[in-house]
């Protein structure tokens, strides 16, 4: 698989000249863009199954709910077997009774309350693990992309050490440099030729990765427009964030409704329970019969249920702490991750005029030091100050774009109950 990929990105690494900043397509001409990625990984990771599986089972646990407690029969029969007239049966009486339980406190409704809220919560638990896993494929999408540029970058730096090596060659072969230009030159072309093997492994593995979450169209090329779109115009201020709508305090009020719901089932739970009971009995002596009626209640000398309520109070105080918790850590976090995309858009602005002016540079100390005009150590610092500046205008265009899909995550937004279903 690796060996596939090396061949694959090795191909258009070679040829690319030294001042490419987009990836070229791939041979077919197929253009797999961020849209279609997180499509196909929609099919083909298993992400949200267990967060399904769970809507699922909190469907099925409401339907339990719902039951009512069964009836029961049972058959009993005395004065037999023993001694004397009661030897056998004929003295014996039997008797068979129903008995119903009879929920009071409002159990029932309280159960399926609970349950209601829990379905609930578990829908909330699809919708994170669906926007988790959009923010695991953009982060790999965009990691792909920029790993590649990367190679492409470290690839055509071994040319430019490889030419820089022939030059020192021959200014040192007629005489005209110091020979530790050689080997100045020639310790920068083995420094540039390993981090290109380094950058070209990280590419590989970034679309391995890409392809572990869509399948087999991440061998298509990515979209590079999308990638150099990253703010390419200043942009003015942001319109404030609702976070109360956002998921992470979907979920925060959610947990708060389960465990008022869990408060209420408790303090139904104190209510005792009533069993009807009705039934006949039989004289075998005589042949009669007789009706059986009873009332069963249970007497809480022992465990009322108090504790049980204190408890589940405490846990619903403890469900409103969290919930604001949650609201201050989401406001904390969008203001960061904004902070994060505004920052690195500025870098990306910059990254432009940085760029053609580091490549004037290098340029200038190129034709400089080829006519002895300058020293050696003018021409490596003006190319180790492109090859820096090409990596931080792809590494700003990464950020800009991890920025924006960490703030989509923070800001997304529960979905409608049909989008659900």
């Amino acid at each position: 698989m690796k060996s596939l990929w090396a061949a694959m990105l090795a191909a258009p690494l070679c040829a690319w000249p030294a001042q490419a900043q987009v990836a070229p397509p791939s041979a077919g001409g197929d253009i797999l863009t961020l849209d279609e990625a997180l499509a196909d990984a929609g099919v083909t990771t298993p992400l949200t199954q267990a967060a399904e599986a769970s809507v699922w089972a909190a469907q099925a646990a409401r339907g339990v709910a719902r039951l009512r407690p069964n009836p029961s029969v049972s058959v009993d029969t005395e004065n037999a077997l023993g001694t004397g007239p009661y030897r056998r049966f004929d003295e014996s009486e039997t008797t068979v009774t129903f008995a119903m339980p009879i929920e009071l406190g409002g159990k029932r409704s309280a159960r399926v309350a609970v349950a209601d809220v829990r379905i609930r919560r578990a829908y909330i638990d699809l919708a994170v693990a669906e926007a988790d896993r959009r923010l695991a494929v953009t982060e790999a999408y965009i990691t792909a992309i920029a790993s590649e540029r990367n190679a492409a970058v470290a690839e055509a730096q071994v040319a430019v050490t490889t030419e820089n090596l022939r030059i020192a060659r021959d200014r040192v072969m007629v005489g005209a440099n110091s020979p530790i230009d050689e080997q100045r030159a020639a310790l920068e072309q083995v420094r540039a030729t390993a981090q290109a093997e380094t950058a070209l492994r990280t590419a590989i593995a970034a679309r391995v990765t890409l392809t572990q979450y869509v399948g087999d169209s991440a061998r298509a090329g990515l979209d590079q427009r999308w990638f150099d779109m990253a703010a390419a115009s200043g942009q003015g201020p942001a319109a404030p964030v609702d976070v109360r709508g956002t998921l992470t305090l979907a979920a925060a009020s959610a947990d708060a409704a389960t465990a008022a719901a869990e408060l209420r089932l408790a303090r139904s739970q104190r209510a005792p329970d009533l069993t009807l009971i009705a039934g006949t009995r039989r004289l075998e002596a005589s042949n009669d019969q007789a009706m059986v009626f009873g009332v069963s209640v249970p007497l809480p000398l022992f465990n009322g249920g108090r504790a049980v309520v204190i408890q589940a109070a405490r846990e619903r105080d403890r469900a409103d702490a969290q919930g604001r918790i949650a609201l201050f850590e989401a406001e904390r976090a969008i203001t960061a991750a904004e902070a994060e995309r505004d920052r690195a858009a500025t870098a990306v602005r910059a990254s432009e005029p940085a760029l053609a002016a580091a490549t004037e540079a290098a340029r200038i100390a190129r034709l400089g030091y080829a006519e002895g005009k300058f020293d050696q150590l003018i021409l490596l610092d003006a190319e180790r100050t492109l090859l820096d500046t090409r990596r931080a205008g792809i590494d700003a265009r990464a950020a800009y774009h991890n920025a924006v899909a960490r703030l989509a995550r923070l800001t997304a937004r529960l979905p409608a109950e049909g989008d659900n279903q």
